[in-house]
């Protein structure tokens, strides 16, 4: 570019600029005075570096205490992605299978990604030194994940996400109190002994149920089990996509908690509660709550035998 056509170009930004802040009631040299004072934009500065690496404050003085924090972080910061991407298609009007599929791409690829990291927790920490320093971290859970919620929510009609034992029968329930009261994970998080709340639920509750339940209300009728629905130019490979974040979501995801659980938690049949009290044997495993987002997507054969492959070959090590 020669110095004339540079010229007019950089005289041409001027006057775009001009426009833009004339708009806002504001006066470009102001704004182009406050440009001459301020610093550079570093990579520390903008990705806040400094504050992201002392976000790391483990509670006792085990070495792999770090990882294990380090690594629910990464994974919080993923789930933040994968909701990003879902509340665009929830909210796009109107909404073409183009965007929706390129959103659902992102969404699978950030789910391998947590899928195939979960190696961290089951290979990253000696066993000894996680089930001594995760005694101090009572009653606090991954279970308490408000965003792994958000994400469930935002996926399906909610009566999907009901426990498996009342789920049939309440398909009909409109009630949100009712409802939110009677989510797979609500069970999953209740005293072995009593059947009570465990303290790790009812602070949970405490600190997110308002929120969910308005989460519930608002997605009610766009959720992506309903944009699906309503998307004209859906086909064969939306719906695969749909398909394949439903395995990872409810069977590759949880599954790898699984592992992970039975690595460090296995024991004593009687000794069975994670950190919080949870009943890790019956939450788990896609067999026992057969979370599915989209039931009409699968066969009765595919739906019975829910998460069968991936235990008989990865837990137990079979083809």
């Amino acid at each position: 570019m020669s110095p004339a056509q540079t010229q007019k170009d950089i005289l041409d930004k001027i006057e775009l600029l001009q426009q833009k802040f004339k708009t806002s009631g504001q006066d470009l040299s102001s704004y182009l005075e406050g440009l001459l004072y301020s610093d550079y934009l570093t990579y520390w500065d903008y990705i806040n570096l400094d504050i992201l690496l002392s976000l790391q404050q483990p509670r006792t003085s085990f070495k792999d205490e770090k990882i294990f924090i380090m690594y629910h972080q990464i994974t919080e910061l993923y789930f933040k992605l994968i909701i990003w991407e879902l509340e665009q298609i929830a909210e796009k009007e109107p909404l073409y299978g183009k965007f929706f599929k390129e959103r659902l791409e992102r969404v699978n690829m950030y789910f391998d990604q947590l899928i195939s990291s979960f190696a961290v927790m089951w290979k990253g920490m000696e066993k000894e030194q996680f089930l001594k320093f995760r005694m101090s971290l009572l009653p606090s859970s991954g279970f308490q994940s408000a965003q792994y919620r958000v994400i469930e929510i935002l996926a399906c009609d909610v009566q999907q996400l009901l426990f498996v034992d009342i789920r049939e029968k309440m398909q009909s329930e409109q009630n949100v109190d009712v409802l939110f009261g009677n989510l797979y994970w609500q069970h999953g998080a209740v005293e072995l002994a009593t059947g009570e709340k465990t303290l790790t639920l009812k602070t949970f509750e405490a600190k997110y149920g308002k929120r969910l339940k308005e989460f519930i209300a608002n997605y009610k009728t766009i959720n992506i089990w309903r944009k699906y629905l309503a998307c004209i130019d859906k086909d064969e490979e939306l719906t695969k996509l749909m398909k394949d974040f439903d395995l990872k979501a409810n069977v590759f995801w949880p599954l790898a908690h699984y592992k992970s659980a039975v690595r460090y938690l296995q024991r004593d049949p009687v000794d069975i509660a994670a950190t919080g009290g949870t009943n890790w044997q019956k939450y788990l495993p896609p067999r026992f709550q057969k979370v599915i987002f989209y039931q009409e997507l699968w066969t009765e054969k595919e739906k019975e035998e829910w998460g069968k492959g991936w235990v008989v070959k990865e837990v137990f090590g079979e083809e």
